[in-house]
Formats: C-alpha cells, sequence, structure tokens
C-alpha cells in the first residue's frame, strides 16, 4: 500500500496502516533526506506510540543522523528544540485522533514544516525495499533539551503576567499533561486541571479540543475566568468563557488579530483556511485587516506566513501560528498568550460577544464508502430554491479529510433550519443511496 502525507502528516490504525516496520522505513528515508542532520524526536502519550519512536529513530540513525530524544513531548516542543539546535523533528503522534491511531509528522531543518518537495522526497525513497530489524533499542531521553521548550515557554510572558486569572486545563491525557499546569502556575494563575493522568488508551477519549463540553461544565463549577483545552499532541487550543460558551479558532484569532493590529504588530494581514467563519470575514473587514484564505491545514497558513513574512495566521481547529515568535502553532503558546491578552483588555465573554457574529455554520463528516457528492449538490439546490437563497447567502465547502476516512462536507447559511435540512436530507440520501460500482 503506497504511503500518503495527509494535511498533517502520515496518519492511520496502529498496526494496521501504522506499524514499527512503517515507524522504521519513514525514519530511513527522512534520514535519506536530510543525512547527518540532528533529528529531534518525540511522542505523545498513546501506548503504541513509544515502540514506534524507537522504530522510527532506528530507522534515522542508519543515516547517521544524531537523534535528540525529548520522550513524551508536544508536537511543538519537537519543533521548537529542531529550531534551536538547527536539526530536523520526527513526531510519532495522531493528534486528536482517538488512542487506536497514530502517525508521523516530520519537521524540515529548523523546525519548519515540512513542505511538498520533502514530502515527495520521503514519499519516494519509502517505495524501495530495505531489511527491516527484528528489534531496536532505547535511546535515553535528553531532559537538557526538554528543558529548552520549557525555558522558551516561560520566557513567552513577563513574571506574574497571569497574577490572579482563574484557569481550567484540559490537557485531553496528552503531551500537555506534564507540563501545563505547573507552566501557568508559573505566571501566577490559579490551575484547575482536567484529563491529565494519560494511560495509554485515554488521549482525546470525550475530553481536549474535540470534547469542550466537559471543559465547559468545569469553567462554571470553579468559576474559573476561562477554560483552554488541549489536543492529544497539544499544538491546538480551544478556549472555554467563564459563561461556558465554547470559543473556537475563529474566536481567538479575530481576538488575536485585533489585539496586535492596534500594538501595531499584525501588519494589517489575517492569514486563514477556507473553513473560517464568513462572520470572520466580516469582523476583519470592518477592522480593516486583509484576510488571506489558504487550503485547509496549517501548513498552508505556515506556507503564507513565511513567504510574505507575515506574523499571525490560524485554523478555526485552533492551530494558531504566531509565526515571530514559534516556528509553528503550539496550544500552550497559545493559551498563555490569551490569558494575557485578556489580563490587558477584560474578558474573554465580553471580548468574543462584542468582536464579531457568526454565520450559522455546520461541518458534517459523511464516511468516504459513503459519500455521494451528486447527493450534496442536489440536496443544496434543492434548499437554495426553497428557501430563496442567493449565491453571496450561502457557503458550501467538500473536502477529503487529510487524517481520517470522511468527508467533510462544510455549509454555512444565514438560517439555522436551513443547515439542518440540509444535514438531515444529506445524511439520509447518501446512507440510503446505492453506491457506483
Amino acid at each position: 500500500m503506497a504511503v500518503r502525507f495527509g494535511t498533517d502528516g502520515i496518519r492511520g490504525r496502529v498496526d494496521v496502516e501504522i506499524t514499527e516496520s512503517l515507524a522504521y522505513r519513514v525514519g530511513v528515508a527522512a534520514g535519506q533526506v536530510f543525512v547527518n542532520s540532528v533529528f529531534v524526536v518525540g511522542a505523545d502519550t498513546r501506548e503504541s506510540s513509544f515502540r514506534l519512536a524507537q522504530a522510527a529513530m532506528a530507522g534515522l540513525a542508519t543515516q547517521g543522523c544524531t537523534i535528540v530524544n525529548l520522550g513524551v513531548v508536544s508536537t511543538p516542543g519537537v519543533a521548537v528544540v529542531a529550531e534551536k539546535l538547527g536539526g530536523a523533528g520526527f513526531v510519532v503522534s495522531a493528534s486528536h485522533n482517538p488512542a487506536h491511531d497514530n502517525g508521523f509528522k516530520v519537521f524540515g531543518l529548523g523546525g519548519t514544516k515540512l513542505d511538498e518537495a520533502g514530502e515527495q522526497a520521503i514519499s519516494a525513497r519509502l517505495e524501495s525495499p530495505i531489511e527491516i530489524p527484528t528489534s531496536f533499542s532505547d535511546v535515553p531521553i535528553d531532559l537538557a533539551a526538554v528543558d529548552m521548550y520549557v525555558d522558551k515557554l516561560k520566557n513567552a510572558l513577563p513574571n506574574n503576567a497571569l497574577g490572579g486569572l482563574s484557569v481550567v486545563l484540559d490537557c485531553a491525557n496528552g503531551s500537555a499533561s506534564s507540563l501545563a499546569a505547573d507552566l501557568f502556575r508559573s505566571f501566577g494563575a490559579r490551575v484547575e486541571v482536567l484529563n491529565a493522568s494519560p494511560n495509554g488508551t485515554n488521549i482525546n477519549l470525550e475530553c481536549g479540543s474535540g470534547y469542550p463540553s466537559t471543559l465547559s461544565d468545569a469553567v462554571r463549577r470553579f468559576g474559573a475566568d476561562l477554560g483552554l483545552a488541549f489536543d492529544g499532541d497539544a499544538d491546538r487550543l480551544i478556549a472555554v468563557d467563564a459563561s461556558g460558551l465554547v470559543r473556537d479558532g475563529d474566536d481567538l484569532m479575530i481576538l488575536f488579530a485585533n489585539d496586535l493590529h492596534q500594538r501595531g504588530e499584525l501588519g494589517d494581514v489575517l492569514v486563514v483556511t477556507s473553513l473560517s467563519n464568513l462572520g470572520l470575514h466580516r469582523a476583519m473587514q470592518n477592522s480593516h485587516i486583509d484576510v488571506i484564505q489558504t487550503d485547509v491545514g496549517d501548513r498552508w497558513i505556515y506556507k503564507e506566513l513565511s513567504e510574505r513574512d507575515l506574523p499571525f495566521g490560524g485554523e478555526q481547529s485552533g492551530h494558531l501560528i504566531f509565526h515571530r515568535l514559534w516556528p509553528t502553532g503550539d496550544g500552550m503558546l497559545s493559551g498563555l498568550l490569551l490569558c494575557d491578552l485578556i489580563c490587558r483588555r477584560g474578558s474573554l465573554f465580553d471580548l468574543a460577544s462584542s468582536a464579531w457574529q457568526r454565520s450559522p455554520q455546520r461541518l458534517i463528516n459523511i464516511a468516504k464508502d459513503l459519500f455521494d457528492n451528486d447527493v450534496v449538490t442536489t440536496s443544496l439546490n434543492e434548499l437554495v430554491t426553497m428557501y430563496q437563497l442567493t449565491t453571496t447567502d450561502y457557503r458550501l465547502l467538500v473536502r477529503p479529510s487529510g487524517t481520517e476516512p470522511v468527508v467533510r462536507v462544510m455549509i454555512e447559511a444565514p438560517d439555522m433550519s436551513f443547515i439542518d435540512e440540509f444535514e438531515q436530507l444529506v445524511l439520509t440520501r447518501t446512507s440510503s443511496s446505492p453506491k457506483r460500482a
């Protein structure tokens, strides 16, 4: 089976698509592309991650690479240390996916997002037959290298910048579990922690950025100022305000963009993906901030920021990239900067509520083997006629997921009843329609 890089690396079911053999082969291939380089390696808390990381490091070592093993660490932790050491990076993680999945992400030299040419170079080398060892040796964890990442986070804000702020952290039983609470407390915040006891199988399990309802309940229960939810590898951030309302990446991008703009640090341009809400575009227009739209995936955000030397952009999913501060999106950094913004400007509820009006939007996931594009377009056209909408009233985006075996259908319209009817029509007709041979 051909190995394919998706929107966020290589990902699949453990011991089916993602195996120790594949980890070794990807390690060899990455080492051939960045031969004799320093390679910073980290993994998330899945029970499969340790053995997969062992295999990957063994593959890298065959190409003369110097291995710096960070052990369990966030994906941005690998990028930051790679940047400091001038090396490349290798992460074993499936991010927000369930524990039965895993995957591989490769960073280029300096901890930068791997570009298409780099992915193609690695993919091409995976086709070559190689002998796979039957066992792999462990590589000691470099605690001094881990401290490089921790120290950079602890220098992100002035001392006691969050003094008195009450924060609930949901660590998704993932890579943020051992660090987040102490990090936020080091800046003076009062912290309550959820889901910071990983056991190898509970990563992202009804917790973290993909399941913010638990965090919403906790924020209200503790009377906290806000809540912050990370995903399994801690490169995303979703927030919850004091009332329990979920504030996604669009909310946060608007607040950060306005704040940076007012401080003269934005460059008057925000970079987003095609999934960002129509309301974000209107809010930025009102703030005299231009919006550049890319394909879905934080790699495209990073590419645009790098090529245009812009400071900030992100995704609705919570990938936020402060390009002049960090080599990639980092949920804990974003959380610290959001808390600082709130301390300076007011509550998250007030700021987000007054900043913009969200257009009704829904993301519908359809299994790839059930998806039928004719059903989607027919259903949309019927409802557009029924509701007498114009082409500027609604927006449809259909794209295969790069991380899961589903097709994502995003629908935006001025009326939530339209969206409800559209979803019902599509799901009913898709599941009942005969599939083409």
